[in-house]
């Protein structure tokens, strides 16, 4: 039997001693007290450890996603801005409902909901696996007695209604046109204080990411070697260490060694960020402009595959274009490669032939 005391503080002691085990807890309230104490003497019974209190306090979804971050800000690993959004996402749909009645069916109905606002197969495949994770986390570090398994079904049910898949591959590349008439816009529109023209340029001429951009500093420069280094870059094995060090030249048509040099005289120093701006305002405008010049379906992320695009277009191998974008396989790396078959003229007028070929000419 469970032994509840008042302290002097007025809070109450629970201890219990069952089969062995003993476990004790402290409360501001005699009914948590009480419910603490039949929940831990059943899982006793079970053969389970007693949650801890703070476990045992947990009601909601949304308690589960706060136990995850606080877990993982413990550990130095608190949740990045995508997944930090996503988090954000499904504690808005998801955070009121009770742990327990989390089943299939109501997953389910989620990802049906989530597909009528216009959440994408992969935007869907994320929130379910992120769920997976709230729920496997609480699980397997705090001892929750729950099961991940109606997620499993869940997933598998989406995936035959066609709610959850892969994502179809942009190939979205800007011609000289668009280019030059987002240029003319940028330049005409006195109100821009934002130097959007020399950041496209830079986007293509390094096929960076937004946020790389708007992150790299002064220091990060080798002005000796013309080489810029990208601090913590984005790879799915690893989130934090991943620094890569690029060529800043003119093979993609902009040169980015003569971007940065402009950028330098704009600013008057080489102090802090090289394009100290903000990287949601350069996404906003850059899509203002597009609506103004009528440029369709361009995103700036476009961009990078244009740069990407553009090495392979100018004759760089495969390992040499990796060494500038930071992908690490082919499979990554052909995603982002969309080569304009008439360019295959220019490479073929500058290849040599080879002996072969000259010997069957004679």
């Amino acid at each position: 039997m469970a032994s509840i005391t008042k302290l002097p503080s007025g809070a109450y002691r629970v201890q219990i001693r069952r089969k062995g085990r003993y476990a004790s807890e402290t409360f501001l309230r005699r009914d948590d007290a009480h419910r603490w104490a039949r929940q831990a003497e059943t899982r006793v019974d079970q053969g389970l450890a007693p949650n801890k209190s703070s476990v045992s306090r947990l009601q909601t979804f949304g308690d589960l996603i706060d136990l995850h971050i606080t877990d993982m800000c413990e550990v130095g690993k608190p949740p990045r801005r995508s997944k930090a959004a996503t988090l954000t996402t499904l504690k808005r749909d998801l955070g009121k409902e009770k742990i327990g009645h989390l089943d299939r069916q109501k997953l389910i109905d989620y990802g049906k909901m989530r597909a009528e606002q216009g959440a994408g197969p992969v935007t869907l495949g994320i929130d379910i696996g992120v769920i997976k994770m709230i729920i496997t986390h609480a699980a397997a570090v705090q001892g929750l007695d729950i099961s991940p398994e109606p997620v499993d079904l869940a997933r598998v049910a989406l995936k035959r209604l066609g709610l959850i898949g892969k994502g179809t591959e942009r190939d979205r590349r800007p011609t000289t046109d668009e280019l030059n008439r987002l240029f003319r816009c940028f330049e005409d529109n006195e109100r821009l204080t934002l130097p959007m023209t020399r950041i496209v340029k830079f986007a293509v001429a390094t096929a960076m990411r937004l946020d790389e951009i708007c992150r790299v500093e002064w220091t990060d420069l080798d002005v000796d070697r013309r080489m810029l280094m990208i601090r913590d870059r984005k790879d799915p094995r690893n989130k934090t260490g991943n620094d890569q060090r690029i060529p800043l030249f003119a093979a993609t048509g902009f040169d980015a060694w003569a971007l940065v040099t402009e950028q330098a005289k704009e600013l008057g120093h080489a102090r802090g960020r090289i394009f100290p701006y903000n990287s949601r305002s350069v996404g906003t405008a850059f899509r203002r402009a597009c609506v103004e010049v009528s440029v369709k379906d361009l995103h700036f992320h476009d961009l990078r595959h244009e740069g990407t695009s553009r090495l392979f277009e100018a004759g760089f191998a495969i390992e040499q274009v990796s060494l500038v974008t930071g992908h690490k396989d082919w499979k990554m790396l052909r995603r982002y490669t969309h080569i304009r078959p008439e360019t295959l003229h220019r490479l073929a007028a500058l290849r040599a032939p080879s002996p072969l070929e000259t010997r069957a000419a004679e």
